[in-house]
């Protein structure tokens, strides 16, 4: 394990709770890490892996694989090609931000497997924030749809949804998930269901399947709407008291010199009075020192030829006053916005984004792509994702989420969901404190998702606060590792309740634990959603019954938590073994 990283910390724990031999190097910048990894029992040496002697003090000849998560890319890139020259056959997995970066290492280097943590990360949160509770998981050729449902009333799984596979339940009175429970679970009224199926399977069973566009709020009335509410807020927000005071002092002097000029200026031609229209008229070309020459003030009573003079005098004035103020306003907003100091009151239905690091960009793309508006919050006005973000036309403000004023300006209390993902959990916890404060009585409607690295105490914050999305980006992504390294591939994630699920694949070991196993009798609270048959070409079984049975070089597709996957894995080991 190169780098402790939390992604690193994570996968170091979940490797040796599944029994690997785990040697760390990592410069040892954070002692409070090291000391968990030595509290594991695991080796730890304070060396930089991207040099070749700690490689080879770690044991590199005889590695079966290496893990890289150093603390940048550059790092991490630098380690995986030192490897690459030590170790050709290794099997390596690397933790690449850069898209670029990662794309280029996997071309080149068949051998090296390169996950993104932004990108596992992004699509729970995407699909928490937009309201849809169904994930599509492929399976070959066959489409699978995980989605969640509220029990309708009491009754078993199978007299709800008859065949359908039951994933996992969330009881309703205390939040407690009943992982991949069988067809003869009993549930309550209102306890959420997550089913798994094709998308015919669920239609015949009448389980609505929302599409990834059908979230509420994106229709094209409410987005108009939205807009129209914007762009009159924005006129608010650039009209400022000085400017409205010289508008209303425009709109008087017009109002009085329409009166003045229709019942005393006296036409020369038959000495009758002038109509409104021409008053309107003759005011507007007089303020604006036009003069075309239809109307004049000469020949006229002397009172109203005086009014004239004050009429042009106080005009003009006016005049220039107004395109003054105007052009302040104008750039003021441009360096408001530019700043990222843009209030965005008149904004409906939209999502708010705190944070806009590698994951908090990968969640704005994600919502953009699914036409939803989006307003991030930022703390550091340096970050580099501001320009794309900009870029793609989205409100940013510059400031702290902490603070009440931030929170209103991106006019929370008419937002659709919150995404808080800083990389800092402190802030991340204050700031969830302070949504939950402003949010008041709609706490409950709105998601609100919140990253924290310490699983422990995220479940706290369930608990004591109410938080129903508090997720961990390492917890999400150290499986994918785990599994790249001891040879179940894991193939997607989403969320059951609070507990992340993945869906994976392991090839059965001729001669292991799993090797003629009957799917009643797998040791592990998790399902087995298809198999691909070695016998028949790879022919896919979906889905398979009790007594279907296991064979060698069988892949068995897998759903169910983590550790339970891990169960399984190492049953199938053991059987090798003994």
């Amino acid at each position: 394990m190169c780098g402790l990283s939390p992604v690193g910390l994570r996968t170091v724990e979940q490797l040796h709770l599944a029994g690997a031999r785990v040697v760390v190097l990592d410069d040892g910048e954070d002692e409070r890490l090291e000391h968990v990894v030595r509290g594991w029992g695991v080796p730890y040496l304070r060396r930089s892996a991207h040099l070749t002697d700690p490689l080879y003090e770690a044991g590199i000849l005889g590695a079966s694989g290496v893990v890289c998560a150093e603390s940048t890319d550059l790092r991490t890139l630098e380690t995986v090609l030192l490897i690459r020259d030590l170790r050709p056959d290794v099997r390596v997995v690397a933790d690449l931000d850069n898209p670029s970066v990662a794309h280029a290492v996997e071309e080149v280097m068949d051998s090296v497997g390169v996950f993104d943590v932004a990108a596992m990360f992004a699509p729970s949160v995407v699909e928490a924030c937009v309201g849809r509770r169904a994930r599509d998981i492929q399976l070959g050729d066959s489409l699978l749809v995980a989605t969640e449902v509220l029990a309708p009333r009491d009754a078993t799984l199978r007299e709800l949804y008859g065949s359908l596979a039951p994933i996992g339940v969330v009881r309703e009175a205390d939040e407690e998930l009943i992982a991949c429970p069988g067809r003869d679970q009993a549930v309550s009224a209102k306890d959420r269901v997550t089913l798994l199926g094709t998308r015919e399977e669920l239609d015949g069973a009448g389980v609505p399947v929302p599409s990834a566009h059908s979230a509420p709020g994106t229709s094209l009335p409410a987005r108009a709407l939205s807009a129209s509410d914007r762009a009159l807020s924005a006129a608010r927000d650039l009209i400022d008291q000085a400017l409205r005071t010289a508008l209303l002092l425009g709109f008087a002097l017009l109002l009085v010199s329409t009166i003045v000029l229709h019942f005393g200026y006296r036409l020369p031609a038959h000495g009758g009075t002038l109509p409104v229209l021409d008053a309107v008229y003759f005011t507007v070309e007089t303020v604006a020192t036009v003069g075309f020459g239809d109307f004049s003030f000469s020949n006229q009573p002397t009172g109203i030829e005086v009014f004239g003079i004050i009429l042009i005098v106080a005009g003009t004035t006016l005049v220039t006053t107004l395109f003054a103020l105007l052009t302040n306003a104008l750039v003021r907003r441009r360096i408001t916005l530019s700043l990222g100091r843009e209030r965005i009151p008149g904004m409906r239905g939209h999502v708010v984004v705190v944070g806009l690091g590698a994951v908090g960009m990968q969640v704005l793309m994600g919502l953009h792509a699914r036409g939803r508006q989006v307003v991030v919050v930022e703390r550091t006005e340096s970050n580099p994702f501001l320009s794309e973000a900009r870029a793609m036309n989205v409100p940013v403000v510059v400031g702290d989420a902490t603070i009440a004023g931030t929170l209103e300006s991106v006019n929370l209390a008419s937002a659709s969901a919150v995404a808080i993902l800083t990389s800092d959990d402190l802030t991340n916890i204050e700031t969830g404190l302070a949504v939950r404060d402003r949010l008041g009585s709609r706490w409950t409607d709105v998601p609100v998702v919140l990253r924290v690295f310490d699983r422990q105490m995220g479940r706290r914050l369930e608990l004591s606060f109410g938080f129903r999305h508090v997720w961990s980006t390492s917890a999400l992504a150290a499986p994918w590792f785990v599994g790249a390294v001891l040879g179940m591939e894991v193939l997607g994630t989403f969320y059951v309740g609070s507990q992340p699920f993945l869906l994976a694949r392991l090839r059965v070991t001729a001669g292991g634990g799993l090797d003629g196993l009957a799917m009643l009798d797998i040791p592990a609270q998790i399902r087995v959603v298809a198999i691909s048959r070695a016998a028949s070409g790879r022919a896919m079984e979906h889905p398979p019954r009790r007594d279907t049975r296991l064979a060698r070089d069988d892949d068995a597709f897998l759903v169910g938590p983590y550790a339970e996957l891990l169960d399984v894995l190492r049953h199938d080991r053991e059987g090798v073994s003994a």
